[in-house]
């Protein structure tokens, strides 16, 4: 994962500034962008997907993340899914070691002492003791 950057518009002529970058390395080489939207009194809409989704044919990427407390309005969703868009729900107060993240049907959440769950779950703790 690279963190926020320049990215030339290969069909525009353009430069795209972008919140992040995913990159596969190695034989296959590409890239997702990755969007993160803390807009916390509405959903992502239509159009700003479908402004991802130029970003992503622009760009030769391969696909688009969106990172947002609320997700995607119904039409923004139909992009998305068009245009190999996936979307990340995080807690719109998460920080670097205290957060909640949902992806691909997992929940991910990141504590920096303790964490209280009040009804029945399964849970992995994995810690990174290099910080």
């Amino acid at each position: 994962m690279e963190g926020k950057q320049i990215v030339p518009g290969v069909r525009s002529g353009t430069r795209w500034e972008i919140d992040g970058k995913g990159v596969k390395s190695g034989k296959g080489e590409a890239f997702v962008i990755v969007e993160c939207r803390r807009y916390t009194k509405s959903k992502q809409t239509q159009e700003q997907a479908a402004g991802l989704a130029y970003r992503i044919l622009d760009t030769g990427a391969r696909g688009g993340i969106v990172v947002s407390p609320l997700g995607l309005q119904e039409g923004a969703a139909k992009v998305a899914a068009a245009e190999n868009i996936d979307t990340v729900y995080m807690d719109e107060n998460s920080t670097k070691t205290g957060y909640l993240v949902k992806f691909l049907n997992k929940v991910f959440i990141g504590a920096a002492d303790t964490v209280n769950i009040t009804d029945e779950a399964s849970v992995e703790i994995i810690r990174d003791d290099e910080d």
